[in-house]
């Protein structure tokens, strides 16, 4: 039996974002748009990074701006779908990242292209390939992985299934089974874990393990997979994704940001854009609003930017970053970092769920408030080429969270995080792959810095299979 896939219906009970909110988020991004090149996003060592690139058209489409730049970056993802969810750039066959196609399949739905015949895939086929069955026991309705032996050990998360979960709620009917193991990663807190993994195995459910590690960025991705299922009648669906919404509450700080886990437990715009748009779709509208005013207060624009002040509309991943980009402005090391956080920030100001992104019309352009850049519904995309390295493969979470640059990588996707977006498999930054985001949002939500030292291991020569090994998808 299966689920009814969502329709066209305006979601009920989602607020309008306040109108210099909704100005922020296209100030944003216009400024991400501008940083594409050929239709991607470059990761921090060149290249195209495609798990990025694809959190870079969800924030398009979420708020209307650069279409052209949209349609462009998504006929590119289309194009490398293999890049992005398979070994095959790596030479090794066999190996299909499930985080990565799942993800994969949730954008092609929200970016309007057909999930069946994306790129020559069937996106929703494959993912549907990737569920666990009955005989899996308490892991049925897991996304998994295709491992082969030199690909190592499947590695899918929380940001992974609620991609899942979205992705086939968007393309057709869904399997109750996805949203019930979904629904197994929550504890009785109401916060959901980022593995469902032990150093014992796989345990049957959050509440079974006793460490679990309580994540903001895996719940507020859940938060948002939830609604989609109860919108496609998922029975307890609503009521989890409440409680989980509760919990988020708890977790806010009092100036509105939020924090991941892990490396990402400091307050970030990642982990504080996924957390608000999480909030705004629960109908959290008090706490959304105050992630709204913490996201603005680590945006540049031409009035506070100082040395950064071309750079307006960017938000920075945290307040130490704000200021060291104001001081000198941004350098081309950190640009990577800068451009993960504003693309998980701005969904935490312009407010629409991941549920609806692609159907609900984007939040309706208002005045820029005095002193931020002027955004303009479809700006040229002419991004400053970087680097002439060839494109990596890259995975990335979920809505993912930005892996800071200039800085060690620690990142957990997605995207996946503690709180980042998971990507597909990637040398750079993963777009599905759960690992350490120093944002905590679409996994570690935007990319993962796991992902960037695995890069780094390979440049000093340590071996494409190590990196294989332990690279992930990241947000």
């Amino acid at each position: 039996m299966t689920l009814a896939a969502l329709s066209a219906v305006p979601l009920s009970g989602v607020a309008a974002p306040a109108a210099a909110d909704t100005a922020a988020g296209r100030a944003a991004a216009t400024w991400l748009a501008g940083e594409f090149d050929d239709g991607a996003l470059p990761g921090p060592f060149g290249g195209p990074d495609w798990g990025l690139t694809i959190d870079g058209i969800l924030a398009l489409s979420a708020t209307g701006v650069a279409a052209p730049t949209r349609q462009a970056a998504t006929a590119q993802v289309a194009a490398h779908v293999r890049a992005y969810n398979s070994y095959d750039d790596w030479g090794i066959p066999g190996f299909t990242d499930g985080g990565a196609t799942a993800k994969l399949l949730y954008a092609a739905a929200a970016a309007g292209a057909d999930p069946t015949a994306f790129g020559g895939f069937d996106l929703r086929a494959e993912t549907l390939s990737l569920i666990a069955g009955a005989d899996a026991g308490h892991q049925r309705g897991r996304i998994t992985s295709r491992t082969t032996a030199d690909s190592g050990p499947d590695a899918s998360n929380t940001f992974d299934q609620s991609f899942a979960v979205l992705g086939l709620a968007r393309s057709g009917d869904l399997p109750p089974a996805t949203v019930d193991f979904l629904l197994r990663q929550q504890c009785a807190a109401g916060g959901f874990r980022l593995y469902p993994d032990t150093v014992d195995g796989p345990s049957p459910s959050c509440d079974e393990q006793a460490d679990a590690l309580l994540d903001v960025d895996s719940t507020a991705m859940a938060v948002q997979a939830l609604l989609a299922a109860a919108d496609a009648g998922a029975g307890g669906a609503a009521d989890a994704a409440g409680r989980a919404a509760d919990w988020l509450v708890a977790q806010q700080h009092p100036d509105g940001s939020f924090g991941g886990s892990g490396p990402t437990t400091g307050a970030n715009s990642n982990s504080t854009g996924l957390a608000g748009q999480a909030l705004a779709a629960a109908g959290r509208d008090t706490a959304a609003t105050r992630a709204a005013d913490a996201l603005r207060a680590l945006q540049l624009t031409t009035a506070n930017g100082g040395a950064a002040a071309a750079d307006a509309g960017a938000v920075a991943y945290n307040t130490t970053e704000f200021t060291a980009g104001v001081q000198a402005g941004i350098a081309d090391t950190g640009r990577d970092q800068w451009r993960r956080a504003t693309a998980q920030a701005l969904l935490g100001l312009v407010q629409v769920p991941l549920g609806r992104i692609g159907l609900d019309p984007p939040p309706s352009p208002e005045p820029t408030p005095t002193g931020t850049v002027t955004p303009t519904s479809s700006p040229t995309a002419t991004a400053t080429p970087t680097g002439t390295a060839p494109p990596t493969p890259t995975g990335s979470p979920t809505p993912g969270t930005p892996t800071p640059t200039g800085t060690a990588p620690a990142s957990p996707t997605p995207s996946g995080s503690a709180g980042a977006t998971p990507q597909t498999p990637a040398p750079t930054t993963p777009a599905v792959v759960p690992e350490p985001t120093p944002t905590g949002g679409l996994p570690r939500t935007g990319a993962a810095i796991v992902s960037y030292v695995l890069v780094a291991a390979l440049l000093v020569g340590v071996g494409v299979l190590l990196l294989v090994l332990t690279r992930r998808r990241a947000t």
